[in-house]
């Protein structure tokens, strides 16, 4: 027995080293520490179907990553349980009628020692493998024989599928089960614990497939055609037709030309080419890709049709997060993608990798409007994965921007018409250590007109590819479906009836809330990093200078702050410390260092000053609370905690809106007496009596207080501009467009006159934001001419401002308000 057992590992082994001459594989999960294995359990592995190759395939991967063994075995009565097993077996061949395949006995054994044992468990850990990853694709013979789908394949199938495709196979290791917690209530009934597993299992493959699969796919001209017939895009037909006063079939034909823009080609070749390009590519560019909380997607993706909503820096934000869910084991998204993008060469790869093209705007066509309108719902209802950008266009200051209701609408729209498939938005944080597109930003916010993309531009830019641009952060949040945010809007939203043209009152509430929330969840994912610590802290200075010790000193002092009290746990921090971050910056260019004989000084010297800007503006949310009650201590010695939390509370609800901070006004107190209890705890402030007292002059605590005040200043100096333009003209004397161009330019000459460096401080949108949140909150009020109108209570604001503005500032928004007057 044991020579046969001997003869039959040794012919195992023989087959697998020549299966694995031809084969290479792609592997996730297969480590100890990511399966969580109790060392003191066996361990049991399950394929679904019983496949000679799939077999061979585990083995090999088993050993490759030191994992339990799978060619050990279980002591039963009736003979030993291999430590792996194929949940089913099938029944018929090359020339039999194949039948629905039924559990193998060795799935049976395995559960009967289960039920035998009842003071024993074993961790059976799910492994699904994809001999190829390439989705179906209806109508395409091809892609049906010799790609692994959704359908089991036969033997010859199976061969043909390996010659192929077996040079990308994925395997992917899953979470155990505990197979004493699966039949612990069927201690009596074999069959039934029997079903029950097989039910689980089952289930837990289903799941693995669509998420890594994706749905069937449509042929691209199918799906085009069937557009044009929906009901929706012909009424769209009829009535261009009778306003254009044009014959419907040269209607319908423009209507096939958009359908045709606007789709997406995707293709697995496509993408695995991609795939070899992008790995090479971030290895020269990039020192590496941090990917966290990947499981947020991997769980939501084997369920529900996933919209990914990434912040948008860079136009590297696409195909770096299409590469890291691809290599993770999930599908690539459809991507919207600027009409700009489709230009030659480009555009037709960015197609076939899954791009759909969309215009900047068409409110003005209804016939276009119809037919994208459209097109998203297929995705939708058919359950692909979807990409898009709230903010619209990338950020040239490093803010997440104000996020553009359109394609989220959309979306809303199209659950109400079908919502039997759910949707679930997954944020994601795309940080980088040095943007790609960095001083062409600088340019842009300096005045320079934005260069329109196209085939030059991007030879310019492979000119970029001998520099290196640090480490990448994917950072996925927190998931939100969309069914829980229609729940809190509108709760009675199931029992109403929506057709493509039905646009309910309550839906730019509903859209408002998904909008604030999408931003909130990204900005909560962010990923601090040493360039984002060195560049918040000098910043901070008033020379932009500092001594190496003390620098050091700082941003350690600064980041334990954050780990004291953690934002979210979606956040993550950098390695190592305060000096290793400065050698960091230097080595990358971004500081520089002057010998001196008391200490080496760090500073930001040029166009360096402005471009750190950028990265601080990527984590300058994370302070800005603590920051909030810094800056009350500027020009007081000492304040009432009461007096602290109010004047905090009155100014949170316009940071809220400006840097999207996660927590409600209603809970915001108890956090704000959270941050004053841990900075007295730090020192940098002290309460003595109820009330709380600034460090003395030239104390350590001192510098450490006036520099974090320094990092959300600029911010509330630029509210007290607009105040105090406002307060200048008058209740009643001027509209919220004049306040808003005023309040620009006396914010661009305070930047000259201050030498500040942040180009968003003069950034309109700002202004424009923080006018209608005053409005928004009753401050101040449009009366039937459109100016504005205030009470006393912005009064009492203003006088606030002494408590943050330096007598200097305070001057100059005086004497400038005068001259605009």
């Amino acid at each position: 027995m044991r020579i046969l057992q001997a003869l039959r590992s040794l012919i195992l082994t023989f087959f697998r080293k020549i299966l694995f001459l031809w084969v290479r594989t792609d592997v996730s999960g297969n480590s100890r520490e990511a399966l969580g294995l109790d060392p003191d359990k066996p361990v049991c592995y399950v394929l679904q179907y019983s496949s000679m190759s799939s077999r061979l395939v585990l083995e090999q991967e088993v050993l490759r990553s030191n994992l339990p063994g799978a060619e050990a075995s279980l002591p039963v009565k009736n003979g030993p349980v291999h430590s792996f097993f194929f949940l089913y077996r099938r029944i018929g061949g090359l020339f039999q009628k194949r039948q629905t395949p039924v559990p193998t006995s060795e799935f049976k054994a395995l559960v009967r020692y289960g039920l035998e044992h009842p003071d024993k468990d074993v961790q059976i850990i799910p492994v699904s493998l994809f001999w190829g990853r390439s989705p179906d694709k209806e109508k395409s013979l091809v892609k049906l024989l010799l790609s692994d789908t959704w359908s089991v394949a036969g033997r010859l199938q199976k061969l043909l599928i390996i010659m192929l495709h077996g040079r990308n196979t994925y395997v992917q290791f899953n979470q155990p089960l505990s197979l004493k917690q699966v039949i612990e209530e069927y201690r009596h009934s074999e069959e039934r614990a029997n079903r029950k597993l097989a039910r689980i299992l089952r289930t837990h493959f289903r799941r693995v497939r669509q998420a890594v699969l994706g749905p069937d796919l449509s042929h691209r001209r199918t799906l085009v055609e069937g557009l044009v017939r929906t009901q929706a895009v012909k009424e769209a037909i009829r009535e261009t037709a009778r306003q254009d006063d044009i014959p419907p079939e040269k209607v319908r034909a423009k209507a096939y030309k958009y359908a045709d823009e606007i789709a997406a080609s995707m293709s697995i070749v496509t993408i695995r080419f991609l795939e070899v390009v992008l790995s090479w590519l971030w290895n020269r560019i990039y020192n590496g890709i941090a990917v966290n909380n990947i499981r947020v997607a991997k769980e939501v993706a084997q369920d529900n049709a996933v919209v990914y909503v990434p912040c948008h820096r860079s136009h590297i934000d696409y195909l770096l997060l299409s590469y890291v869910l691809y290599k993770n084991g999930l599908m690539p998204p459809h991507i919207a993608a600027g009409i700009n993008l489709n230009m030659p060469i480009v555009g037709p790869i960015l197609r076939r990798g899954g791009a759909f093209f969309m215009r900047r705007s068409f409110k003005d066509n209804p016939l276009y409007a119809t037919v994208f309108n459209e097109y998203m719902h297929v995705m939708f209802t058919r359950g692909y994965s979807v990409e898009y950008f709230v903010e619209g266009g990338r950020s040239r200051t490093g803010r997440m921007l104000q996020p553009r209701p359109g394609m989220l609408a959309m979306t809303v729209r199209s659950f109400l018409r079908n919502h039997r498939k759910p949707i679930v938005f997954v944020p994601v944080y795309v940080g980088y250590e040095k943007v790609m597109e960095g001083r062409s930003y600088l340019g842009e916010l300096r005045g320079k007109k934005k260069q329109k993309e196209s085939v030059f531009g991007l030879a310019k830019t492979v000119r970029k590819l001998s520099k290196s641009f640090g480490r990448v952060a994917v950072n996925f949040g927190e998931a939100i479906p969309l069914e829980d945010v229609l729940n809190e809007t509108h709760p009675s939203w199931r029992n109403e009836a929506y057709d493509s043209e039905y646009r309910p009152s309550w839906l730019p509430e509903a859209v408002e809330k998904l909008a604030t929330r999408v931003a909130a969840n990204i900005n909560a994912s962010v990923a601090v990093n040493p360039i984002g610590m060195t560049a918040t802290v000098l910043l901070g200075t008033d020379r932009l200078a500092m001594d190496e010790s003390q620098l050091i000193r700082l941003m350690d002092q600064y980041a334990n702050l954050l780990k004291a009290f953690p934002y979210a746990r979606t956040v993550t921090m950098p390695e190592g410390s305060g000096k290793d971050w400065v050698t960091y910056c230097e080595n990358m260019g971004l500081v520089t260092r002057q010998p001196q004989q008391l200490g080496d000084i760090i500073a930001l010297e040029g166009s360096n000053a402005i471009l750190m800007t950028y990265y601080r503006n990527n984590i300058q949310h994370l302070f800005a609370l603590p920051s909030l009650i810094a800056s009350l201590f500027e020009n007081k010695d000492s304040l009432q905690r009461e007096k602290i939390v109010f004047l905090a509370s009155v100014a949170y609800p316009y940071l809220q809106s400006e840097l999207f901070l996660k927590y409600e006004p209603d809970e915001v107190e108890g956090v704000i007496n959270q941050w004053i209890d841990l900075m007295i705890e730090q020192g940098l402030i002290v309460e003595e009596d109820g009330r709380i007292y600034r460090p003395e002059e030239g104390t350590d605590a001192m510098l450490r207080l006036r520099v974090l005040s320094r990092f959300i200043i600029q911010t509330l100096e630029r509210y007290h501009i607009a105040i105090g333009i406002l307060r200048k003209y008058g209740s009643g004397r001027i509209s919220a467009a004049e306040l808003e161009e005023q309040s620009t330019l006396l914010a661009e000459r305070m930047s000259i006159l201050f030498g500040l460096n942040a180009p968003e401080f003069f950034d309109k949108s700002l202004f424009r934001n923080f006018i209608a949140n005053m409005q928004k909150n009753g401050v101040i009020t449009t009366d039937d001419n459109g100016l504005l109108s205030y009470t006393e209570g912005l009064n009492e604001v203003a006088e606030d401002a002494r408590l943050v503005l330096s007598v200097e500032k305070r001057q100059a928004i005086q004497q400038v308000t005068m001259l605009g007057a």
